[in-house]
């Protein structure tokens, strides 16, 4: 890896020797009127001498002339069975290239049609109306912090397939931060679902393509401002908080030399004092239980620097360099919801990243594409561990922060060699094929939980006959439910039973350090087959294996088509019919291998100690409510805690293992889908997709090693007493599998319309349906012996999902760019809350009878508490519970004031700003983003004048101030978070917080999250020239 790296930076450095004399080009892309791009069409370019110069397209329909000198030109293009293309009228002025997107009529045919103005449907595998791209005015409408940005992508990609969803590529590469959104040249949103050059599910996928440099020295500089006195308050909040923050930065791009490189330099300060809330209940001084709410600031502070240079370093190769670095900090993390200020801690986290890519023309039907990626990373965390944590579900969580001193170091590269190219007659056949090879090492040093962590769940009421329905006689409650804060309260007064002992004490300790890697392939060929105007297939085949686990045959078919009834003629068809079919692979994270290493049992492994009062051996279980009567607690904290070795000699075989089944299969889907695609009037696009999908080998984690006790017997109080484990010589084993299922069913329409100048819009609705027995890799069953009955409602399940968004001209030269998001509420499980079957996990479930009794005992009216007609001694579903449903406007107002002399954009015969690169907007097939000079990325052949789904203007100022306010919420509307799922809890069925992100998506943001305010309002300005 490292000669790897030392010669491409030789490369670099070297390519700065190649400049030249100040000329410019003529580049763009060939398509016939359907859309789809014509390969190996003749370029001939005649200057005003009559000296010529030709070019072929390629495999994607992209051509290049360079080294023209300054003056107009006539470019004419040949194709087999199309008429002569000829333009008289292209300005080339020096150092900058005149873009074309050439559109081919069939010969004969006299009619010229203008396709680079038009919205149209096209059998093209990478033009479908299924694919969303944001570019230029499109970016303005989401938010500009990168945290926010991340989940408001998220929300407009929709709820994802697969038990992993979607992901993010930067420049062609895995994994990464987001750049700034001024750093963004184009976002791409579910392309290509089917193309096997992707290793993972194309719905949901995002491709952000960043800024090159420009042809003259530009930039722009902006400051975003937000306080308090521009929010509402938070609803759980008593007050409205001070809060502050402060987002400045800018870029600078233009020319290292005209016509042979360039280059683009973003830097970007955040500091945010945002608040957050906790919402506990805790008990005073008399141990009456009181309200705890109260705002604690979250200073956070993030600094980002990324240079971009493109250099060309002859007519065949062009070379792209982007290093990027960023530091943050955040303090009193740890901090809200139920968990109190003594649990704070900070992080810092530095990361440098380095990416290079190389585009070689082999010939004019051939790209080779060479990308490299090197990023190093570290996180510390810092907290208390020296006293105890006291969890009191539901109600709060005190003592340390169990964080220790702790970091976590990663070195990660990615190296990509991609090649495209056509054969057969008239190009048919557009291949392109590859491989992908990623590694990471990890150095994880970890103090967690040294100090130990103290659990009250609660305990459930006591009835006799045992299991029966208190509204049905005989059935008396001999014992009544105790809440968490109650069995917490019983304990500082020294009630002596045994049900008012904390139910769990977990303390870990051992080694501190861990190294891990992995080390994985992928390699794919695809071929977009065009049979005809009107038919376009798609074959593909991808290959992966990684380390760490033994399955290697992981072996991924894809097959897509695009039909256009009654296609062939010059006019572009009104209707497309796609579909297709894929296998897709995930990884195994090595952040699972990390903890099965850690927690492996072997040497320099941790000790994970549990003590727990659900011991089914009688023996073992005196020794631990022994071990767990010890300690004095009061409201200041807890003395007089077990140690290590003080359970390891009471207790052995405490020690909680990890491990990852030896026959673990990796994860694999099948999805399909089918789709219609129809050109309206008024430039609108309309399309409607099903989606459907079946996970197997879906990852969980299970107790391999958890008592053998009946769902019969666990209704019985006592009645896992002496349940025997599978190895009695040992104790809890907790073991990653791969035996999961995840069915997935979704039928998605969307529209987008650009039917006037200054109206555009472009809207995306889901209606899905998602079952499964897990929820991933950290979700364990309620019974570790009854796998079937954990077959419900996946976390994923959002059964409505709409986005709508739009750049609109208001009067005054005002432009509106609203985001509204609405979806249905996601599902959560609803739990006893205690650990019945001695298992370690509290994820037992309720039967309806229990249910409907803590929806009476509580007051909870919710549907999910409509449980009349049901079985009342049934378990209930996994995910049975559906938390609130999200709506939200998001606003963005801006007036531009421009200066100086009007510039009119010399960009020739439509086409857009993207840089020279291949791939359009996607679709269901092939193709590719592969593109010279695009950065990894290619750009994209969308849209006239500007480009973009909302194009652009003709003629700009060459200095700008945009001065704008954005609305986050813009109605104030509550938004409630999920509710608390306990039904041992006071709080069962009530949200203690506001949703985060955008309708459950990403996290809410880093900076600009919204836990101190339920609406904000930021200011903004930006100044470019």
């Amino acid at each position: 890896m490292n000669t790897i790296l030392r010669l491409l930076l030789i490369t670099l450095l070297f390519s700065v020797a190649a400049f030249g004399q100040q000329t410019g080009s003529i580049g763009g892309q060939v398509q016939d009127t359907l859309g789809a791009v014509v390969v190996g069409a003749s370029i001939t370019v005649v200057s005003a001498d009559a000296k010529e110069k030709t070019a072929t397209s390629n495999a994607r329909g992209e051509f290049s002339v360079t080294g023209l000198a300054a003056g107009k030109y006539i470019v004419r293009v040949h194709a087999p069975n199309f008429a002569v293309y000829e333009n008289t009228e292209v300005e080339v002025s020096a150092g900058e290239r005149a873009e074309l997107l050439v559109p081919l009529t069939v010969e004969g045919v006299e009619e010229q049609v203008d396709v680079s103005s038009s919205e149209g449907v096209s059998t093209d595998p990478q033009n479908n109306a299924g694919a969303t791209v944001l570019k230029e005015k499109d970016l303005e409408a989401l938010p500009d912090d990168p945290d926010e940005l991340e989940a408001a992508l998220q929300a407009l990609a929709g709820p994802s397939s697969g038990p992993n969803g979607g992901q993010i590529y930067i420049d062609g590469f895995t994994g990464g931060r987001l750049p700034p959104k001024e750093a963004i040249r184009e976002i791409r949103i579910n392309q290509n679902p089917f193309s096997a050059e992707y290793d993972r599910l194309g719905f949901g996928r995002i491709e952000i393509l960043t800024k090159p440099g420009a042809d003259k020295f530009r930039g722009n500089a902006f400051f975003n401002f937000n306080d308090e006195s521009l929010n509402s308050r938070n609803p759980f909040a008593p007050n409205r908080a001070a809060s502050q923050m402060r987002f400045f930065g800018g870029n600078v791009s233009g020319p290292i030399q005209k016509g042979k490189s360039s280059f683009f330099l973003d830097i970007n300060n955040r500091d945010v004092d945002n608040n957050t809330i906790v919402n506990a209940i805790i008990l005073d001084p008399a141990l009456n239980p009181v309200s705890f709410r109260q705002e604690f600031q979250i200073p956070n502070r993030r600094f980002s620097f990324s240079p971009r240079f493109d250099f060309a370093l002859n007519d065949k190769n062009t070379l792209v360099a982007r290093y990027s670095f960023e530091k943050s900090s955040v303090e009193n993390q740890g901090i809200g919801g139920t968990s109190l200020p003594s649990r704070a801690y900070e992080t810092n986290n530095r990361e440098h990243e380095l990416r290079l890519t190389e585009t070689m023309i082999v010939n004019p039907t051939t790209i080779n594409e060479t990308r490299f990626e090197y990023s190093w990373e570290k996180r510390e965390q810092e907290g208390d561990n020296s006293i105890p944590t006291v969890n009191v579900a539901e109600a709060f969580v005190g003592g340390g922060a169990q964080i220790g001193l702790s970091f976590n170091q990663s070195n990660t590269w990615e190296l990509q060699n991609y090649t495209t190219t056509s054969a057969g007659k008239n190009s048919a056949h557009s291949l392109k094929f590859g491989v992908r090879l990623r590694g990471v090492d990890i150095t994880d040093r970890s103090e967690s939980n040294f100090g130990g962590t103290f659990s009250f769940p609660g305990a459930q009421e006591i009835r006799n006959p045992a299991g029966c329905n208190p509204e049905i006689p005989p059935c008396t409650i001999v014992e009544p439910a105790i809440s968490p804060l109650a069995q917490y309260q019983g304990r500082i007064l020294g009630n002596p039973g045994p049900r008012y002992f904390p139910n769990q004490f977990r303390i870990t300790t051992g080694g501190l350090e861990q190294d891990v890697s992995r080390f994985d392939v992928g390699l794919f060929a695809t071929d977009d087959w065009r049979v005809s105007p009107g038919l376009t297939l798609s074959f593909g085949l991808r290959y992966e294996n990684q380390t760490n686990v033994s399955d290697n045959l992981n072996i991924a078919p894809r097959f897509s088509f695009a039909w256009s009834p009654g296609a062939g003629g010059a006019r572009a068809p009104k209707t497309v019919i796609r579909g297709g079919f894929g296998m897709f692979y995930e990884r195994f994270s090595e952040n699972l291998t990390l903890n099965a290493l850690r927690f492996g049992g072997g040497e320099g492994s941790q000790l994970d100690l549990v003590v727990s009062a659900n011991e089914t051996n009688p023996v073992r279980l005196a020794a631990a409510l022994a071990l767990l009567q010890q300690s004095v607690f009061t409201v200041d904290g807890v003395t007089n805690v077990p140690t290590a070795a003080q359970i390891l000699a009471a207790l052995p075989q405490s020690n909680s293992i990890r491990q990852v089944d030896p026959d673990l299969k990796i994860p694999v889907m099948s999805q399909w889908a089918l789709g219609v695609e129809r050109q309206l009037p008024w430039r609108t696009t309309l399309g409607a997709f099903y989606i459907g999908s079946r996970t197997s080998n879906v990852l969980r984690a299970r107790n391999i090693n958890a008592p053998i006790c009946s769902l019969e017997m666990q209704a019985v109080p006592g009645g896992c007493n002496n349940a025997p484990r599978p190895d009695p010589s040992k104790g809890n084993i907790n073991e990653y599998e791969a035996n999961g299922t995840l069915d997935q069913n979704r039928l998605m329409i969307n529209i987008r319309s650009a039917f006037r100048p200054g109206f555009n819009l472009f809207a995306n609705y889901s209606l899905g349906f998602a079952r499964g027995d897990t929820d991933g890799s950290g979700t364990f069953p309620a019974y570790s012996y009854d796998l079937d009955s954990e077959f419900g409602r996946s976390s994923s399940d959002i059964r409505h999902n709409f986005v709508i968004g739009g750049n609109f001209s208001l009067p005054w030269g005002i432009s509106a760019s609203p985001f509204i998001i609405a979806s249905s509420g996601r599902p959560f499980n609803i739990t006893r809350g205690s650990d019945i079957n001695g298992d370690l996990q509290f994820t037992e479930r309720p039967t309806f009878g229990e249910l409907g009794a803590a929806c009476t005992r509580w007051g909870v009216t919710a549907s999910y508490c409509d449980v009349a007609g049901e079985d009342p001694n049934a378990i209930i579903p996994r995910n049975f519970g559906e938390a609130p449903s999200y709506f939200a406007v998001n606003l963005r107002l801006s007036k531009n004031i421009g200066f100086g002399k009007t510039i009119e954009n010399t960009r020739a015969g439509g086409g857009n700003a993207g840089g020279q690169g291949g791939g359009g907007m996607g679709g269901f097939g092939g193709g590719g983003r592969g593109g010279r000079g695009g950065g990894g990325g290619g750009g994209g052949r969308r849209g006239g004048g500007g480009g973009g789904m909302f194009g652009g203007d003709t003629a700009r100022k060459p200095y700008n101030l945009n001065l704008g306010i954005s609305f986050n919420n813009i109605f104030n509307t509550v938004n409630l978070g999920t509710p608390v799922g306990n039904i041992a809890s006071g709080r069962f069925g009530q949200s203690t917080a506001i949703a985060g992100g955008f309708g459950g998506f990403g996290g809410g943001g880093g900076g600009g999250g919204t836990g101190s305010a339920n609406r904000r309002i930021e200011l903004q300005a930006r100044f470019s020239w």
